[in-house]
């Protein structure tokens, strides 16, 4: 599809831009609505004494937590806490969730990228909605990510958006499914973790996570491009989110700011990457901190990635849990229904680094 054949109105909020159809013809130059030259290098070497390395992100063991000796539970438990604090992120080994079922999702949303551009256009995103197939275009020059995306609501039902999950191909609705119900117990046993690790009670956390607490998921599709450094596949963000769990199907490219250095992500393999959020850094009262991250893509490799979002039901208030604020220990940030913050959150004209976390701080006077 060039881009005279793209979709009426693209100034408006909604249009349809697909990397992949684009990308079907040859391209020479990137079109510039992706041209991205504002973007940070990743520095090739560290230092002499460590060229071309960088030091790979925490890994924790589910099993030293679910089935380890009571050592082996402590100390995964501050290693979990350290890695929260100092890294925001960490990959998650052992997860317990089926090979089987990983395989299989892999498949089918690789099935559902490759479909025609007629049978995704049914999903696309609709005006004033920001669930769907496509990039929300505000602006006339705005500039678009490398990647094709899918967003939508899952949890819970009622708030499915009748025209997406339940209008997806058979197998890949059962399969999502599945694997929904996985992650749901996952994160729920991982928030667990973070509440003892913060040394709180887990009723402050299953109040504000519970059956009706709020998850999305977001399928995206990063076709090569032959002029990657003109361009990025995920704009530099931190998530709006209480924890998100990162599937990568294949390939790489997610980069994370460390100490002010964008490095790469290495993944192990069959492992997830859980990155604590917005919402988590908010209820620590600033312990627990989130992690600007962004996709960068190549010219050879496709890269195909699941992330599953966790956020307080629409009825909670987000802001520091009261266990932890105290006279020696005053709030850092303001308190606002989870329903106002996610759609102020996606109201914004576009992401950028961690700015909205920044405008939920209170401001010494």
């Amino acid at each position: 599809m060039a881009l005279s054949q793209l979709p009426a109105g693209s100034q408006s909020s909604n249009s349809l831009f697909s990397v992949l159809e684009i990308a079907k013809e040859p391209l020479t130059s990137v079109p510039q609505c992706y041209v991205r030259l504002e973007q940070e290098p990743t520095p090739s070497e560290l230092s002499d004494s460590h060229k071309g390395t960088f030091p790979s992100i925490p890994t924790i063991d589910m099993t030293k937590f679910v089935n380890g000796e009571t050592s082996d539970f402590a100390s995964q438990l501050e290693k979990l806490h350290s890695t929260c604090k100092d890294w925001g992120i960490f990959q998650l080994v052992n997860h317990g969730v089926s090979p089987m079922l990983l395989e299989k999702l892999k498949h089918e949303v690789q099935v559902f990228f490759k479909l025609p551009l007629e049978e995704k256009m049914k999903y696309t995103i609709r005006s004033g909605d920001f669930e769907g197939y496509g990039n929300i275009v505000k602006t006339k020059d705005q500039k678009l990510d490398w990647g094709d995306r899918f967003y939508m609501i899952t949890n819970p039902v009622h708030r499915r958006n009748p025209y997406l999950f339940a209008e997806l191909p058979s197998s890949l609705r059962n399969t999502l499914e599945s694997y929904f119900m996985e992650l749901d117990q996952l994160a729920m046993r991982l928030l667990g973790f973070m509440a003892k690790a913060l040394k709180i009670e887990m009723s402050e956390i299953e109040e504000l996570f519970d059956k009706e607490g709020m998850q999305s998921v977001r399928m995206t599709y990063y076709r090569p491009c032959p002029q990657p450094e003109l361009v990025v596949g995920l704009t530099p963000h931190s998530d709006a989110t209480g924890i998100t769990i990162l599937n990568q199907l294949n390939g790489d490219g997610l980069q994370i700011k460390k100490d002010g250095v964008w490095m790469p992500v290495k993944f192990h393999k069959d492992a997830f990457v859980v990155n604590v959020g917005d919402i988590c850094e908010m209820l620590s009262n600033g312990v627990y901190k989130s992690i600007e991250h962004r996709v960068m893509v190549n010219s050879e490799k496709e890269r195909v990635s699941v992330a599953m979002f966790f956020v307080p039901k629409y009825e909670a208030e987000i802001g520091p849990l009261r266990s932890l604020v105290s006279p020696q220990n005053p709030p850092l940030f303001k308190r606002i229904g989870t329903e106002k913050y996610v759609n102020d959150f996606f109201s914004r004209p576009r992401l950028g680094g961690k700015s909205y976390l920044e405008q939920m701080k209170i401001q010494n006077v």
